[in-house]
């Protein structure tokens, strides 16, 4: 089983739904705590970075 460092996301709320995500240099793993099935999603960072940068121009 691999190892995961998870962050919560900055904009969590107070309650159960948070954002948590953990990264390596090879890849970056999502998922959210109030998903009762734990579904991690797993992606590169250049495509998490363009997920970010697109959720970030669309403010």
């Amino acid at each position: 089983m691999s190892w995961h460092h998870w962050q919560k996301s900055s904009y969590c709320q107070e309650g159960d739904a948070c954002v948590h995500i953990s990264a390596t240099h090879e890849s970056v793993q999502v998922t959210e705590s109030a998903d009762p099935t734990q579904t991690v999603l797993t992606t590169t960072p250049i495509t998490f970075s363009a997920l970010l940068d697109t959720l970030k121009a669309s403010k």
